[in-house]
C-alpha cells in the first residue's frame, strides 16, 4: 500500500480529515516524486548492468557458487532472480514504503533458498554487491529512497 493509500486509510477508520501531520507527510512524498521516479526509472534501464556487475564482483569474492558452477541455467536462474529484487526495490521506492517487498514474503523466499541449498551468507553478499553497483548509477538523493530497500533485503538473508 502506498504512503497515500496508508495515510487515507487510516484517516478514514478514524472517520476524521487528514490532520496537518498527515497532509505535511504527504506533501513531502509528492514533493519527492520526481527523485522517485528518476530512481524506478534508472534501476529499470540499467537492471542488466546491475545484475551482470553485482553478479561479477559476488563471482570475486565468493567464486564456488551455485551462480558461478558454470552451468548456464543456474547462472541464468540466479541472475533472473536478482533481477526481480531490483524491480521490487524500483516498487518500493516508487510506493514509498517495503510493502512490495513484505508483499511477497521475504521469509518465505528465505524458506525457499534455504530448501534449495542455496547458501543463505551467498545471498546476502549477492545482495549487497547489487546494492553497491546500483547505488553508484543513482544519485545521492535516489541512493537514500533505494538503498533502505536494498538492506531490508540483505537483512531478510
Amino acid at each position: 500500500m502506498s504512503i497515500v493509500a496508508k495515510v487515507i486509510a487510516q484517516s478514514d477508520r478514524a472517520e476524521r480529515f487528514l490532520s496537518g501531520a498527515e497532509l505535511t507527510q504527504l506533501q513531502d512524498f509528492f514533493n519527492g516524486g520526481t527523485t522517485r521516479i528518476s530512481a524506478a526509472q534508472k534501476l529499470a534501464a540499467n537492471q542488466q548492468k546491475i545484475v551482470d556487475e553485482g553478479s561479477k564482483r559476488f563471482w570475486a569474492q565468493c567464486p564456488n557458487t551455485p551462480s558461478n558452477s558454470g552451468d548456464p541455467q543456474k547462472t541464468s536462474l540466479c541472475q533472473r532472480d536478482q533481477g526481480w529484487y531490483i524491480r521490487l526495490v524500483s516498487y518500493c521506492v516508487l510506493a514509498g514504503n517495503s510493502k512490495p517487498l513484505e508483499d511477497i514474503g521475504l521469509d518465505g523466499m528465505r524458506d525457499m533458498y534455504v530448501s534449495l541449498r542455496v547458501p543463505l551468507p551467498n545471498l546476502k553478499l549477492a545482495m549487497r554487491c547489487l546494492k553497491e553497483v546500483a547505488m553508484g548509477l543513482l544519485s545521492s538523493e535516489e541512493a537514500a529512497l533505494a538503498g533502505p530497500y536494498f538492506d531490508q533485503l540483505v537483512r531478510a538473508f
